[in-house]
């Protein structure tokens, strides 16, 4: 299995912008935006969530919210807010707010199939 990185846009509304290279994971629920770059962009955290690490580490971290512009496509998320040492990382709920899915065999980023059920 391979990995693969993406240059992502994050900016906050009416706010500085920063260029972000990412290692998409496709098992992580959430993004997690690096230490400087949240800094940089002023975001301020608006709850606390655990999440469990792939070696079964239980961490505490902030989360909030960011725009996130790619290929031009442009779409909130949530944001882990990432403290020193961790490791840009973008994750399922990120992908899927841009309306993206990763092909693991080209290691790409393409449009997700869009489904709308009709009631009745």
């Amino acid at each position: 299995m391979g990995v693969t990185f993406v240059a992502v846009r994050v900016y906050r509304d009416r706010g500085p912008a920063s260029v972000v290279r990412f290692l998409v994971d496709s098992g992580a629920t959430y993004t997690v935006l690096p230490w400087r770059t949240w800094r940089r962009l002023g975001l301020r955290p608006r709850r606390t969530i655990e999440l469990t690490l792939a070696d079964g580490t239980v961490v505490r971290r902030r989360v909030s919210d960011c725009r996130f512009l790619f290929r031009g496509i442009d779409a909130p998320s949530p944001v882990v807010l990432g403290e020193r040492n961790d490791a840009a990382l973008l994750g399922i709920v990120t992908l899927e707010n841009l309306g993206l899915v990763l092909n693991p065999f080209e290691r790409t980023l393409t449009p997700m199939r869009l489904l709308l059920a009709a009631a009745g």
